[in-house]
C-alpha cells in the first residue's frame, strides 16, 4: 500500500494508527517496541521514528507501506 505524506514526516506509531493497522497508539506502541516493524529492510524499534517520504516499511510478514 502507499501513504502519501502531507507534511515533512510523519511518526511511526502515528502512520501505522492512521492506516488502521491497530485500533490503538498503545498497539502501535507495542508492535514497533515488539521489532514487528522494518523500516528499509532493518528493525525499528523507535516508536516516534520521523517516517520521510521514500521510506518503505513491512510490519510483519503480510503489510508493506510505500511512503511518497
Amino acid at each position: 500500500m502507499q501513504f502519501k505524506l502531507k507534511d515533512d514526516y510523519i511518526e511511526l506509531f502515528k502512520l501505522l494508527k492512521v492506516l488502521d493497522l491497530v485500533d490503538t497508539g498503545a498497539q502501535a506502541k507495542m508492535i514497533v517496541a515488539d521489532g514487528y516493524v522494518k523500516r528499509n529492510g532493518e528493525t525499528e524499534l523507535r516508536k516516534r521514528a520521523k517516517i520521510i517520504a521514500g521510506d518503505v516499511l513491512h510490519v510483519g510478514d503480510d503489510v508493506s507501506i510505500e511512503v511518497v
